[in-house]
């Protein structure tokens, strides 16, 4: 195994097989009309085929690509340089999470290469759509409600802080995301918290205000 070449850690953690989140390599950066997926309505609860059929209008409306993207892979890579994580993520909350910005280790580090979608439920991501603010995990097995998840266990992650996208209309969009195998002290919480905002509110001046590559 290879050592991570500019990470913070001495030696990576072995890969596991990330089966929850299926790996996608084809960037497509097409921009043009779209709908939702028939059954990325009809398979969600009532209240939630609604929301989802409002994010995807309003993502139309804006011009914003559901897929890969270059400038968020950007957003994405700067963030997490900020904070020191291996992972950063921009990601909408389509039929599935959809990390259109994504910034991760090289394939021959030794982490774990995630993919570009992964299960709406898992993660800690949805619990930041539902509080609508951040969520700071120095260590997300200090609250038997958060080391629960399936990617603690697929990626072997211990840190999280993750903040929402949210549009003036009120629309959560999705989410900003760092994780990292290694647990954060406490102390570090707040400053890491800030950074996920500030990154949010980036993304966001990014979405309403700049044409997307």
């Amino acid at each position: 195994m290879s050592q991570h070449p500019s990470g913070p850690y001495g030696t990576p953690q072995a890969a596991p097989p990330a089966r929850s989140l299926p790996r996608r390599d084809i960037r497509d950066t097409t921009r043009g009309p779209f709908t939702p997926p028939a059954t990325a309505l009809t398979s969600q609860p009532a209240h939630q085929a609604s929301e989802l059929a409002q994010r995807y209008e309003l993502l139309h409306r804006l011009g914003v690509p559901t897929v890969a993207n270059e400038d968020f892979d950007d957003l994405a890579r700067s963030m997490a340089e900020q904070a020191g994580f291996l992972y950063g993520f921009v990601n909408l909350f389509l039929e599935k999470q959809t990390f259109v910005g994504l910034h991760q280790p090289p394939a021959d580090s030794g982490y774990v290469v995630v993919g570009r979608t992964m299960s709406r439920d898992r993660g800690w991501c949805p619990e930041v759509m539902a509080r609508r603010k951040a969520l700071p995990l120095h260590d997300v097995h200090a609250s038997p409600r958060f080391s629960g998840n399936a990617v603690v266990d697929a990626v072997g992650i211990r840190s999280y802080f993750g903040a929402p996208l949210i549009h003036d209309s009120g629309t959560v969009l999705g989410t900003v995301c760092v994780i990292d195998p290694e647990k954060r002290p406490l102390a570090e919480a707040r400053r890491l918290r800030d950074i996920v905002i500030n990154a949010s509110a980036q993304v966001m001046d990014h979405i309403i205000r700049t044409p997307v590559r």
